[in-house]
């Protein structure tokens, strides 16, 4: 990735997870809890394609196993990320651009059920149940739920912020001057050597009949004094 995806990213998911942590979490709300961390990814991911997605998944997800307080073994949340972040870049637009306002919501819908299903289903395999005491149900409805409330309000935003660290105005422009001034100089220089050209030439000429005309001297003042 690049060092400005780099940043940005970092920077986002580090005050995502502050938020997680320490305000959305002490909301008590039935069923899940909003993820503000998925919605990161997948603002990300809709901008950065599958290979940022998954990067940003991973290390999103790792940092949230890693900070207290964390109850599950560590990866657990990565993984589900990563898988997240890669399948929303699959949904990315060949031209980086959506047309329609509800693509997002969509992915955000489908990244919460999925996200959800995948965890739960992780945490079967290593022995955690907690899932199944809540209720699955009831945890893909508030999920889904929360996300969507909270989609309209990060997910543009992040998205604008991704666009305009990927399109950087000062390097732009920077690029701009410097083709166009290599550009003129080449004009210049291209007319220089024409004006070069044509002013040595045109001396050359003059040069030749002047020696035409010195030489026919010459031979005339030759002839009168043979004569």
């Amino acid at each position: 990735m690049r060092l400005n995806r780099i940043l940005l990213s970092t920077a986002l998911v580090v005050v995502a997870l502050v938020l997680q942590v320490s305000v959305f979490a002490r909301l008590h709300l039935p069923g899940a809890v909003p993820d503000l961390l998925l919605l990161v990814v997948v603002a990300l991911g809709l901008v950065y394609g599958h290979t940022g997605g998954a990067l940003v998944g991973f290390g999103a997800g790792l940092l949230a196993d890693l900070a207290p307080p964390a109850d599950h073994a560590t990866g657990r949340y990565a993984l589900v990320l990563c898988v997240v972040g890669y399948l929303v870049g699959l949904a990315r637009p060949e031209t980086g651009r959506l047309r329609s306002a509800t693509v997002p919501l969509l992915v955000v819908l489908g990244a919460a059920v999925v996200s959800t299903l995948l965890y739960a289903g992780v945490g079967a395999l290593v022995g955690d149940t907690a899932a199944r005491h809540v209720g699955l149900t009831g945890l893909l409805l508030t999920a889904a739920l929360y996300d969507l409330l909270l989609a309209p309000f990060t997910v543009p935003l992040i998205m604008a912020l991704a666009r305009r660290a990927e399109n950087d105005p000062l390097t732009a422009e920077g690029a701009t001057a410097v083709a166009a001034g290599e550009g003129a100089y080449g004009r210049l220089s291209g007319l220089g050597g024409r004006g070069r050209g044509k002013g040595l030439g045109g001396l050359q000429v003059r040069r030749t009949r002047l020696s035409r005309g010195t030489r026919g001297t010459r031979s005339k003042w030759k002839g009168g004094k043979h004569l």
